[in-house]
């Protein structure tokens, strides 16, 4: 993903860059590679972890930046599921992590 970043700033404003861009927007799900997994999966943590503190915030519950900081820290996607669940109810922040201490 590195290289797509920079090949894109090299192009700059280049009619290239418009090809670039286009290249870049397809489905890539059929790459297979560990590296391609890894960053399939880093993605789908930000992006559940995203969706917690979205969660949390529209229903008003404070997150403190400790609780912040281990929500967007995480990358285990099990564990990012069972908060998400538990922030539909949570009345506090650090209800996320009560059967995960246990």
């Amino acid at each position: 993903m590195i290289f797509a970043e920079l090949t894109e700033l090299g192009l700059g404003s280049a009619p290239a860059a418009q090809i670039w861009r286009d290249l870049m927007s397809v489905d890539l799900s059929f790459f297979r590679s560990e590296t391609s997994e890894r960053l399939r999966s880093e993605g789908r943590a930000e992006g559940r972890a995203e969706d917690i503190l979205r969660i949390l915030s529209k229903r008003g519950v404070a997150v403190s930046e400790r609780v912040r900081e281990r929500i967007v820290s995480c990358g285990d996607l099990d564990e990012l599921s069972d908060w998400l669940d538990r922030s539909l109810t949570a009345e506090i922040a650090e209800d996320l992590f009560v059967a995960s201490e246990a």
